[in-house]
């Protein structure tokens, strides 16, 4: 079982990830130790697109990034230490806070959400509008 004395600073650093981003996105849902992320994009069948979240559980933080899911090629660049805490396709686990492992997850949030925000993701989204 998991030392759970971290876990609160696992989340904390890990919801820090997507505050550059919050204002461009609609908070579904906010605690202490979770953050549930959609776009303004709405789809046909009129649900948002999840943009990410972090999810504290029994054994680990999850930190959830959808882009990695829709651009495969950014899990390809990943450290093989990062990839290494991939659940899936687009959730990664942590027990701990690692600031390297962080940082590169920033970046990668990053590239993700310029590339999932943009207009030209948004165009190939059949029947997406902005809201």
């Amino acid at each position: 079982m998991a030392d759970k004395s971290e876990f609160k600073a696992v989340a904390r650093e890990l919801k820090a990830i997507f505050k550059p981003y919050l204002k461009k996105l609609n908070v579904v849902s906010e605690s202490e130790t979770e953050i549930y992320l959609d776009t303004k994009v709405i789809m046909k069948n009129k649900h948002p697109i999840f943009f990410g979240g972090v999810r504290t559980g029994k054994t680990y933080v999850s930190f959830h990034l959808m882009a990695l899911y829709c651009f495969p090629e950014l899990s390809k660049a990943m450290s093989p230490a990062l990839k290494k805490r991939m659940q899936g396709k687009s959730c990664l686990n942590f027990t701990t806070v690692d600031k390297d492992l962080f940082r590169e997850l920033k970046a990668l949030t990053e590239l993700g959400a310029a590339r999932f925000l943009s207009k030209e993701f948004v165009k190939t989204v059949t029947g997406a509008v902005i809201k």
